[in-house]
């Protein structure tokens, strides 16, 4: 685990520590030999070089996004593409349950090509 990811994540409101600290332990579950780092000031995922997730701390919300993502589809309310669909995103926004299951599911999808 990166300590730049570790500071980054403390500096965040309670609740998007939590919600932040149980995207990375779920992203490390889920892609065991993943490189976590802070790059463009967020906390990023790459596997085998590549993208693979990042998590973003905002005002109201924490997104997490995953890249490689054109075949797996949207979901209204849950999950939304970004530019041209490759990349889809959460937002989860304080109180919100968050389904960690379903999230790891497509990260693994959008992972296994890496």
């Amino acid at each position: 685990m990166s300590d730049d990811v570790t500071q980054y994540i403390n500096k965040a409101q309670p609740w998007q520590i939590d919600v932040c600290q149980k995207l990375r332990a779920m992203v490390g579950q889920t892609i065991p030999d993943i490189e976590e780092r802070l790059q463009y000031g967020k906390p990023h995922y790459l596997k085998n070089g590549h993208y693979a997730a990042v998590i973003a701390v905002a005002k109201d919300k924490v997104s997490f996004m995953v890249f490689n993502a054109t075949d797996v589809p949207e979901v209204k309310g849950f999950l939304r593409a970004l530019g041209n669909g490759e990349r889809k995103a959460v937002d989860i926004k304080e109180g919100q349950t968050v389904d960690y299951g379903a999230l790891a599911g497509i990260l693994k999808e959008t992972a296994t090509a890496l």
